[in-house]
């Protein structure tokens, strides 16, 4: 695991992309609660876990409601994997049974490897105003699944962030892109979570590794990737094709377009998920459930 220190904002050179990815399919997510009743977009459901190892989840959550979000999510465990929340706009606190605390803000980060098990909760500082963001969860390899629990908060200042000469601003939450090393790395999974701001009718291309899985979400405005538009609040798996070498993302050619793009390295392991547990095997997450119950996630909050 590597953390970076805080990058100033910086003038980036697009990458030759010379064979880009294509759009393998379009998902507009399902419509849930979770938490105390929080509603969301199920964007990465359980039935698309396989095809975009290492990623497990991706929740988007946006209103300006308080009834929508302000019971936020209480006390909860989980076990074996990370979880990645990045706040738009808005106001979470987080607090957990390894004794870690942290306020995350707009445009910052929380990040917390859960490996063997943790309690936490994230609750809302807010009684109004616009609540916006992602929470993304991301696999750890068998390896690593009963590591010590671990936890970050970034806030905005601390991203690294870079623009490109067509005028594209992206912040990189982790990974590297256009030389830009963002604030986490992970060795396995290799993650890479961008954010970009796409002016009216610019593009920008990033490299992707051939075996990387890939895939790109529509916050606002609407996107092109080679022939296929992606409208808002749309993801778009792209394809896996051995001789591609990344993707061209095109913005609409009447308002500005927001995307986040994800990428990893396939886990190829088994994946087996009951709630907030996920490990490789229905013995391991009966003994999870066994750990939990008997108190062995941390002291109490």
């Amino acid at each position: 695991m590597t953390i970076i220190d805080n990058t100033q904002q910086q003038q980036a050179n697009e990458p030759v992309v010379s064979s880009p990815r294509s759009v393998e399919h379009l998902f507009t997510g399902i419509d849930t609660q979770d938490g105390a009743g929080v509603k969301l977009t199920r964007v990465l459901t359980q039935e698309l876990q396989q095809r975009l190892d290492p990623y497990l989840m991706l929740d988007n959550f946006k209103s300006d409601n308080p009834d929508d979000y302000i019971a936020g999510f209480p006390n909860h465990p989980h076990r074996g994997f990370e979880t990645i929340t990045y706040m738009i706009s808005g106001r979470m606190r987080h607090k957990d049974s390894a004794g870690n605390e942290g306020l995350v803000e707009n445009g910052g980060v929380q990040w917390m490897t859960a490996a063997s098990g943790v309690i936490h909760s994230e609750i809302p500082e807010q009684e109004d105003g616009d609540m916006e963001g992602f929470q993304l969860w991301l696999n750890l390899p068998a390896k690593d699944k009963m590591k010590d629990p671990w936890y970050k908060d970034f806030q905005k200042v601390d991203l690294p962030q870079f623009t490109t000469d067509s005028g594209a601003n992206v912040t990189v939450i982790a990974g590297e892109s256009h030389g830009i090393q963002g604030a986490v790395t992970r060795e396995v999974t290799e993650p890479t979570y961008l954010d970009i701001h796409l002016p009216t009718g610019s593009r920008f291309s990033h490299a992707i590794p051939a075996d990387h899985n890939a895939f790109v979400f529509v916050y606002r405005g609407s996107a092109r990737i080679s022939d296929q538009q992606i409208p808002v609040k749309t993801m778009a798996i792209l394809k896996n094709v051995a001789n591609t070498d990344g993707v061209i993302i095109e913005a609409d050619t009447t308002q500005d377009t927001k995307v986040i793009l994800i990428t990893g390295h396939p886990l190829n392991e088994p994946i087996v998920q009951y709630g907030p547990f996920v490990m490789n095997s229905q013995q391991q997450i009966i003994e999870a459930i066994n750990d939990f119950q008997q108190g062995r996630f941390g002291e109490g909050l």
